[in-house]
């Protein structure tokens, strides 16, 4: 959440384009009578006309007529496009049908430009690669980290050992879900979103990595008990977390967008479905929690902060959007923390 095309002279738009655009032409005598639409495409910010295209079939999609557009405009690929039905409006989805908009014969759609796309595979992948391999070179103290007197030596804490093993595990868990599990609803973001999130990932890695791996650090304040129970509860949201992941995969065929409610299955990780809508969210929290106790570090304590307080405005917002879009939604559900949140 990288730039903007420049000015509307490129591509010589002056009084706009025109494309015929024959959409799945049917032969019989009943698609003949459907009058083809038109559609117009304005920018939504100068309201200077971009594109005229004639002979649009009404059951086209938003998706469709973006690939049309793109045609004409070809640095702005479908990706990149925001089409609306105004100015300020909401961003139509790819999959609404143009006949079903509030539409005359001649369709005025406006369009944004989205700047520069990546795909959130490599977004991912970037963002969980970097702590992964960060830590690791405070792990193995690196001479321009701590100095040459500490220098690839090891830590005498066994917590610090098991600190390093909790850690890589949960990125390179990321990173398998990123490749085998997730399925995206959206296959972009804005490109520059990517050093802002890298910022924050890399950033946090390093800091904590710092300090739970310094030769100054000294062990929880009450020993294996309190690290033997933060491993306990950090295992167990990791595995609930993953399960989550597992039901919200299935609920989605693959290069499908179809949203479903996600209901609790077999595995006993998912039946928090029944008291929230991002359980997910719910043991990532819990997970970070034991890690804090595991370490009983600050900067961890600090990240374990804002990562919750990120996942809840997340968490809201989603469960907002399952309220509004399904009218049977359970209602005992919150967002992210059981009748709290």
């Amino acid at each position: 959440t990288l730039f903007r095309s420049g000015g509307l002279s490129r591509g010589g738009w002056g009084g706009g384009c025109s494309e015929r655009a024959r959409h799945g032409e049917s032969e019989d005598t009943g698609a003949a009578a459907m009058k083809p639409n038109q559609v117009e495409i304005l920018d939504a910010r100068t309201k200077e006309k971009l594109c005229f295209l004639e002979k649009v079939e009404p059951n086209a999609t938003i998706g469709e007529i973006k690939a049309m557009f793109h045609k004409i405009h070809t640095h702005w690929y479908p990706a990149r496009q925001s089409i609306r039905l105004d100015p300020k409006g909401a961003m139509l989805k790819d999959e609404d049908i143009l006949q079903n908009l509030p539409v005359g014969t001649t369709a005025t759609l406006y369009f944004k430009d989205l700047g520069a796309q990546i795909g959130w595979v490599t977004v991912f992948l970037t963002e969980y690669a970097g702590p992964l391999l960060i830590y690791l070179l405070f792990y193995f103290r690196l001479p321009f980290i701590y100095g040459n007197k500490h220098a690839f030596t090891s830590s005498p804490y066994s917590v610090v050992h098991l600190a390093c093993a909790c850690h890589s595990f949960h990125y390179i868990k990321r990173l398998l879900e990123t490749l085998f599990v997730h399925r995206f609803s959206h296959g972009t973001m804005p490109f520059r979103n990517i050093f802002k999130n890298c910022t924050y990932y890399w950033g946090f890695a390093a800091w904590l990595a710092y300090y739970i791996n310094h030769p100054l650090y000294t062990p929880p304040a009450y020993g294996d008990k309190q690290v033997k129970l933060a491993l306990v509860l950090f295992l167990f949201c990791q595995m609930g977390n993953f399960s989550i992941h597992v039901a919200l995969r299935n609920l989605r065929p693959p290069g499908s967008k179809t949203r479903r409610i996600p209901l609790p299955t077999k595995n006993p990780f998912t039946w928090l479905f029944i008291f929230v809508s991002c359980p997910n969210y719910t043991y990532e929290v819990g997970s970070w929690i034991g890690f804090t106790l595991m370490t009983q570090c600050l900067p961890v304590g600090l990240f374990s902060l804002v990562g919750f307080i990120q996942m809840t405005i997340w968490a809201k917002g989603k469960h907002r959007s399952y309220m509004k879009d399904f009218r049977d939604y359970p209602p005992l559900r919150s967002a992210i923390i059981p009748f709290l949140l």
